[in-house]
């Protein structure tokens, strides 16, 4: 009885080893970061990252023209890779008047604001706010109404007290 306990014990010790051990050698394939081959395409992608996994080349980085991750495809396919993973992100164009708009409805309905001289200049969605508030507090509540609003992707402040 007690032979065959270890017995068995040692068939699902072997049996275990048989199955995990191939996982635990198993073989990562080689990545290599090869941005660099990109610097003179012509492209225009933000961030771009190019990394070669293991023959494949992994695009990423961020445009608003569908046509420029295309075009780093197109490119990286000039450079001998066949297996190409574009994910390239399609950014929507910033509408810096619409985010202005915005950004003045919020800060007009905003009761804690009133008092205030705000003026909003919006860059590709950076927003800078100059002007001026009657109390500190009232800057940190206008950086935050804005921070919130659909667009905004930086807030720089010169808001001053008077």
């Amino acid at each position: 009885m007690r032979h065959e306990k270890i017995r068995t014990q040692l068939i699902a010790a072997i049996f275990a080893v048989v199955l995990i051990a191939p996982a635990a050698w198993a073989v990562q394939p080689d990545t290599k970061d090869v941005t660099s081959l990109f610097a003179n395409s012509g492209v225009v992608v933000a961030g771009l990252r190019a990394i070669d996994v293991g023959g494949i080349l992994v695009l990423r980085g961020n445009t608003i023209d569908p046509a420029q991750a295309q075009a780093v495809a197109a490119y990286a396919k000039t450079l001998g890779y066949a297996r190409v993973a574009n994910l390239v992100r399609i950014d929507k164009a910033v509408d810096d008047a619409a985010i202005e708009r915005n950004i003045e409805r919020q800060l007009a309905f905003s009761r804690g604001l009133d008092g205030c001289n705000i003026k909003i200049n919006s860059q590709d969605g950076a927003v800078h706010m100059t002007g001026t508030v009657q109390h500190e507090l009232q800057k940190d509540f206008a950086l935050e109404v804005v921070r919130n609003v659909d667009g905004v992707r930086s807030v720089q402040s010169d808001l001053q007290r008077f």
